[in-house]
């Protein structure tokens, strides 16, 4: 099992950027596909981008292609999304999450999850 950590949400105004930080643990790394999802209020989870498990296949929601980028640094164990041009409606708690599938696909399917960081975006 892998242990997931995010870190980097907070409150920016529409238009700014963020970037969140997953820190990884337990399992080797590079066995996992790792992907972003997120809740917002009375709302279900939704994907928001992946990541093959050597980083080189990347898939995006259409609601964030364009403005978020997902990476991942397989030495440091760590998976990144850097969320720029950011929205009233990317106000959500953003999840971490892996898959031991190799399959980068998009879905809400995931193995392991983090806690989850808030990201709210004021007007």
């Amino acid at each position: 099992q892998v242990q997931l950590v995010e870190s980097g949400g907070g409150l920016v105004q529409a238009g700014g950027s963020l970037r969140l930080s997953c820190a990884a643990s337990g399992r080797t790394f590079t066995t996992y596909t790792m992907g972003w999802l997120r809740q917002a209020p009375g709302k279900e989870r939704e994907f928001v981008a992946s990541i093959s498990r050597g980083g080189s296949s990347t898939n995006y929601a259409d609601s964030v292609k364009g403005r978020f980028t997902i990476s991942r640094d397989n030495v440091k164990n760590t998976m990144f999304l850097q969320m720029n041009d950011l929205k009233l409606e990317d106000t959500a708690v953003y999840y971490c999450a892996a898959r031991s599938s190799s399959a980068n696909i998009a879905t809400t399917q995931w193995d392991s999850w983090g806690q989850g960081t808030q990201v709210t975006v004021s007007s």
